[in-house]
């Protein structure tokens, strides 16, 4: 279970407002191996979380490029997985390494779907010069990916913008914050994304979730039923803020559990600008 907040505007209007400002939770099992997120080894050109764990080591949930490319993945809330299903992690990871735009990407990752557990993709390119572009494909939904009209959006395990409760009200504190975000030194604005993030509160009951869950036993729904899911050895291990601002200067905040230890975090920024 994850979710995503964005908001993207290619061309804002004040030299203040940020053309992008992402907000994401990765909720995970404390004990599979991760790595926090930094430029690849010698590759100092994408920046990344890494999955660590034996057969699937080097995909990712999140990621964004010097080059102005970034994706992020949610897994779809489905009781049946298959076992033998390719790993979804190599999907941010391949559009990283990809010489391919975004939607042309998606629409290749479109006729491969079915090989993978249920999952919603976001792709996109942060081009200074051209204006950006978001793209959303999810292997439960309509067949084709869909080129996104600038606004703001919310992704968690269901399709893009399902009105689950706890998508709702995250996304009405994330507006806020960004409703204020000109005003704000950047600092600030982050730890207000962050406290959106950390927000613990179960937004019960939720039809729209328990439906498409069914086949879980009730006490389980209801522990991921808040934007930051706490559960004995699952639960919400990262969350990530991306700010681009008109400039293309690019603000990476990672907040990463040590240890599998939910007392015990660690904050990480990474700053630089885009090529593109």
């Amino acid at each position: 279970m994850c979710i995503i907040f964005f908001k993207f505007d290619p061309r804002p209007v004040s030299k203040n407002a940020y053309r992008l400002i992402l907000a994401s939770n990765r909720d995970e099992f404390y004990h599979r191996p991760s790595k926090m997120a930094e430029f690849w080894g010698n590759n100092n050109e994408i920046l990344s979380g890494l999955d660590m764990e034996e057969g699937k080591e080097g995909g990712t949930w999140l990621g964004i490029s010097t080059r102005g490319k970034l994706a992020a993945l949610t897994n779809y809330l489905q009781p049946r997985q298959d076992p033998d299903a390719r790993g979804r992690g190599e999907l941010v990871a391949h559009f990283l390494t990809a010489d391919m735009d975004s939607f042309s990407y998606l629409k290749k990752v479109s006729t491969e779907g079915h090989l993978y557990n249920g999952f919603n993709l976001l792709a996109a390119d942060l081009s200074t010069e051209k204006g950006d572009v978001f793209c959303y494909y999810g292997n439960q939904g309509e067949p084709e990916p869909i080129v996104l009209a600038p606004g703001t959006y919310g992704l968690s395990n269901a399709l893009l913008d399902t009105p689950w409760r706890k998508l709702c009200f995250g996304k009405r504190l994330f507006l806020e914050a960004v409703e204020r975000s000109q005003a704000l030194p950047k600092e600030v604005l982050v730890a207000q994304l962050l406290d959106v993030l950390n927000n613990e509160e179960a937004q019960l009951p939720d039809p729209a979730i328990e439906d498409q869950g069914r086949e879980y036993v009730q006490p389980i729904l209801s522990k991921y039923a808040a934007v930051c899911v706490r559960c004995p050895g699952y639960g919400t291990r990262t969350n990530t803020v991306i700010l681009v601002d008109v400039d293309g200067h690019v603000t990476f905040t990672e907040r990463s559990m040590v240890d599998k230890d939910p007392s015990r975090w660690e904050t990480r920024t990474h700053e630089f600008r885009l090529q593109s």
